[in-house]
């Protein structure tokens, strides 16, 4: 290859005089060129012209052109330790400006969003989407969850060391070379070849258009669907927890579904983007079989792993329930779950005087019998909530959207059990059975509940946490 030939291949591309452009580049792909890095480079500028403008990026390992290019006495670098870029050209001192300065390292008021608006190009010579930086322009544009703050003091235009924090800074794996297919599909991308090398060639403010499009369609739209890249799962869960925090509902998950150990509980819940956990089974025993001590071991090491226990089970009423009730008030978990029946009257009596809030769920009970209970209790001056079962009341018999929830049930709902059944008692995927769970999920967050939807554990008939929260999430995004 010449410097004459690349020039012949730029513009077959579609470069012309007058135009900026970002270049991502590998030399080696080009295959044995006379004059090396230099003639690349000096093909671009001869193409670009006195008007146009090269840029580099020059943070990391990119390559030899970028190193020759960010030591050319003509060029100018933007001050920025972990985003910066060179440029020679016309437009140098405007894209340059400033960088490090900018909120975000790769958004607004930053070389790459300059670059769109003077209409420029990204080139990748040679390499893929993964080397794409104006990528992570897209990511900051859209302040998508999973991204972080990133602090670093560096010396500033005049050698003095300042402090920067940008925000929504990029972390680790992306999947951007899966947008490759998007791109030629919306045809925003030229793809040629010079030598031995692959070119792409796009209009950047037309690649971060469709990019901004699909990421609003889908914040995961760069993250890959691996489930052993710890990366993408981890970035994910970030985004389910911003989802979920935006709803007024607290969304918690059982603990025996979450896991049988604290510790694989703890991993289950943070890659599922949810931090509050209801205690129910631990290492396959239920709570109410657990000594006090045991309690609070598990309490401290869920905390300390950053989830909060928001209440305690019992999957059947204690011999003994003045110990589950003194556990929780003892380790400061804000409520006891018990199941509706005789006892239950001594049991919110038991709870009121240790300053426990206390729920009862439906077993067998059908809508009639639970409301008359429900407002015996409140007669009688006890302040109780309703764990309302839905699938339960589908065993029973009952539709628990049309009939069920339409008795007096709803002033005392504090949580909804997000599982579901058949009339035939047999557990289903959620909104696969006759719970009516999303009429009841829909219901509820029409008026703003701001109670517990709580993945129970019985959804472990029908599949892990992970399927449950993507069933729920799914559940979500269809209303």
């Amino acid at each position: 290859m010449t410097q004459s030939d690349i020039e012949k291949g730029l513009r077959d591309l579609g470069l012309g005089q007058g135009d900026v452009v970002l270049l991502h580049s590998s030399l080696r792909s080009l295959g044995h060129v006379d004059g090396g890095a230099q003639a690349v480079i000096d093909a671009f500028l001869a193409v670009l012209g006195e008007q146009g403008t090269l840029v580099v990026p020059t943070f990391g390992a990119l390559g030899i052109i970028t190193e020759v290019v960010r030591e050319d006495p003509r060029a100018v670098r933007s001050i920025h330790p972990i985003a910066g870029v060179a440029a020679i050209g016309a437009q140098a001192e405007v894209i340059c400006k400033d960088h490090w300065k900018a909120e975000t390292a790769h958004g607004e008021g930053t070389p790459y969003t300059r670059i769109a608006e003077l209409g420029g190009y990204v080139c990748l010579l040679g390499v893929d989407h993964d080397r794409n930086t104006t990528l992570h322009t897209v990511e900051a544009l859209l302040r998508l969850p999973y991204l972080s703050d990133r602090t670093l003091t560096f010396p500033a235009e005049d050698g003095e060391q300042v402090t920067h924090t940008w925000r929504f800074f990029p972390g680790p794996h992306r999947d951007f070379i899966g947008l490759d297919r998007l791109l030629r599909e919306k045809g925003v991308m030229t793809v040629r070849r010079i030598g031995n090398s692959v070119v792409r060639l796009m209009k950047s403010r037309e690649l971060i258009d469709v990019c901004l499009e699909a990421g609003r369609a889908d914040p995961a739209f760069v993250l890959c669907d691996n489930p052993n890249c710890a990366d993408c799962v981890g970035q994910r869960a970030a985004i389910r927890r911003d989802r979920f925090a935006k709803e007024v509902f607290q969304l918690t998950a059982s603990s025996g579904l979450a896991g049988r150990y604290v510790p694989e509980m703890l991993a289950n819940l943070s890659a599922g983007g949810i931090e509050c956990v209801e205690l129910d089974i631990v290492e396959g025993q239920p709570v109410q079989t657990l000594t006090e001590g045991q309690i609070q071991d598990v309490v401290e090491e869920l905390r300390g792993g950053g989830c909060t226990v928001t209440a305690l089970r019992c999957s059947a009423i204690p011999e003994a329930p003045e110990d589950v009730l003194d556990a929780a008030a003892n380790n400061g978990v804000p409520r006891v779950i018990m199941p509706l029946g005789s006892t239950s009257e001594s049991l919110a009596n038991a709870a009121a005087s240790r300053s426990l809030g206390i729920s009862f769920f439906n077993t067998v009970q059908g809508s009639m019998l639970a409301t008359e209970m429900l407002l015996a209790l409140r007669e009688k001056g006890y302040e109780v909530g309703f764990t309302f079962n839905a699938a339960n009341f589908a065993r029973a018999g009952e539709k628990p959207f049309l009939y069920s929830f339409k008795k007096k049930l709803h002033g005392f709902v504090d949580q909804l059990d997000i599982e579901d059944a058949c009339f035939d008692g047999s557990p289903q995927t959620l909104a696969h059975g006759n719970a009516e769970i999303k009429e009841m999920v829909s219901i509820l967050r029409c008026a703003s509940f701001g109670g517990c939807m709580t993945l129970t554990l019985g959804n472990r008939h029908v599949g892990t946490l992970r399927d449950a929260v993507e069933r729920f999430e799914a559940l979500l995004d269809a209303m």
